[in-house]
């Protein structure tokens, strides 16, 4: 009986290495990013930005100097962003 057991944990234990560890024959296929996308995943963190600069501002975290320079950094970079966008047609 204690053989059978090491035998099956044994067995076991070898099957499952052998299911993680064995290589794929087909890999997925890289998804190659273009511009556009590069630039709609920049302009949602831009906006992530800015909801949370607006969010800890009005917390009180922030001078009302440093606010208005961040906001404005933040803003001039989604303009840029947002024609670049309109020149690639996205």
């Amino acid at each position: 009986m204690n053989t059978q057991i090491i035998l099956s944990v044994t067995l076991l234990s070898i099957g499952c290495f052998a299911y993680i560890f064995w290589p794929q024959q087909r890999l997925a296929a890289v998804v190659e990013k273009t511009r556009l996308d590069y630039l709609r995943e920049r302009k949602e963190v831009v906006y992530d930005n800015l909801r949370d600069l607006n969010f800890e501002y009005r917390a009180g975290k922030y001078p009302e100097d440093d606010y208005a320079r961040q906001r404005a950094s933040l803003e001039a970079e989604a303009a840029l962003i947002l024609g670049e966008m309109d020149s690639l047609g996205g």
